[in-house]
């Protein structure tokens, strides 16, 4: 019998399931499907990208420098063991940013001299 196991992808977040691709990190397919994530080495460790574990667990090639509480995960290093749900949402849409300003200040001729 062969006992080759089967790599777990099913990920869901606060806005959306998708599946991890072949040799891709959390991270990685967090990244992918536009969510926001702040992380800094990509290796375990900084912790910059940690974030709670709704549901699932998932394991760790070697020990990551960062810490890790109960209920957190460092997506940036762990591998899935079982379907998972973070607790990541979408990044907000740069357009929005737009809607800061006035309209009347954008389109004032004043601010297009040199």
């Amino acid at each position: 019998m062969s006992s080759t196991k089967t790599r777990v992808t099913s990920v869901s977040t606060r806005d959306k399931h998708f599946h991890l691709l072949e040799g891709e990190t959390l991270l990685e397919g967090l990244e992918r499907t536009g969510h926001e994530v702040e992380y800094q080495c990509r290796s375990g460790y900084c912790g910059m990208c940690r974030m709670t574990l709704i549901q699932g667990n998932v394991t760790y090639e070697s020990l990551p420098l960062a810490f890790v509480g109960p209920s957190e995960v460092l997506p940036c290093c762990c591998t899935l063991e079982t379907p998972v749900t973070v607790d990541c949402g979408l990044r907000s849409d740069l357009d929005s940013q737009y809607e800061l300003f006035r309209e009347d200040l954008l389109d004032d001729p004043r601010h297009d001299q040199a």
